[in-house]
């Protein structure tokens, strides 16, 4: 191998390490959080190509809906533009991640505890932001590694577990034959991330010096609150059947 390829193989290896590295610790951490039953190699996998596949089904939904804001509809604002792209976001990203952990989980038998939904939910989360990281480190180089590792990647997490907290109770009523109650919670393991992530980017977009700092600050609170979620659960990890 010549010197060039070697610095190349270098280069790359660094890079993908700087995309890959954030997702992965918070896969294990979240892996060792699951104390009542470890979920087995071929769902890990499962989710995380789950997640992968969530992204380009996310991308084809955000380029459909941005087309159809630019085309269809008239803003006041450059403000309301960027508020109304980050909603669309919200709403296309939450709802592959979803659509991906349900078809993944929902009728596999270890789906058992409510944990389980956790990190379910979780694994496609980090997996499609480990796909969209790759995108943004070899599109813009390394500069945007740290602040993804230390925000965006973390930010992805904390809407998967309330989005896992939710599918736990539509798992547990379905159990029960609830169908009433499983819709509700099943709708809420939709719109409670597609509120988080919606308000999160619509901070970032707007991008005046008011709401960078307030989106500072709203990351920072949302990492504490899922902190404490996480701990709470995994202490009160309870049998879905």
């Amino acid at each position: 191998m010549g010197l060039f390829s070697f610095l190349d193989l270098h280069g790359l290896t660094i890079y993908m390490a700087a995309a890959l590295l954030p997702a992965v610790i918070l896969m294990i951490y979240i892996y060792n959080k699951d104390k009542t039953e470890k979920e087995p190699s071929y769902m890990i996998r499962k989710m995380i190509l789950g997640g992968i596949f969530a992204g380009f089904t996310a991308m084809a939904l955000e380029y459909a809906g941005q087309y159809i804001l630019v085309n269809m509809f008239s803003f006041n604002s450059e403000a309301a533009f960027n508020i109304a792209v980050a909603v669309m976001v919200g709403l296309s990203e939450e709802g592959a991640k979803l659509f991906f952990a349900r078809r993944g989980s929902w009728k596999d038998p270890n789906l058992n505890y409510t944990f389980d939904a956790i990190v379910y939910c979780v694994f496609v989360s980090l997996g499609f932001a480990a796909m969209e990281n790759i995108i943004y480190v070899f599109s813009y180089g390394l500069s945007v590694a740290f602040v993804r590792a230390v925000v965006t990647i973390p930010a992805h997490m904390c809407f998967a577990v309330f989005m896992g907290v939710f599918y736990a109770e539509a798992k547990r009523s379905d159990v029960r034959g609830r169908a009433g109650e499983c819709r509700k919670y099943m709708l809420m393991a939709y719109l409670v991330p597609v509120v988080l992530h919606s308000v999160f980017d619509g901070l970032l977009m707007v991008g005046t010096d008011l709401t960078i700092t307030v989106f500072y600050i709203y990351a920072f609170l949302l990492d504490i609150a899922v902190y404490f979620l996480i701990r709470n659960q995994s202490r009160n990890d309870k049998r879905i059947y």
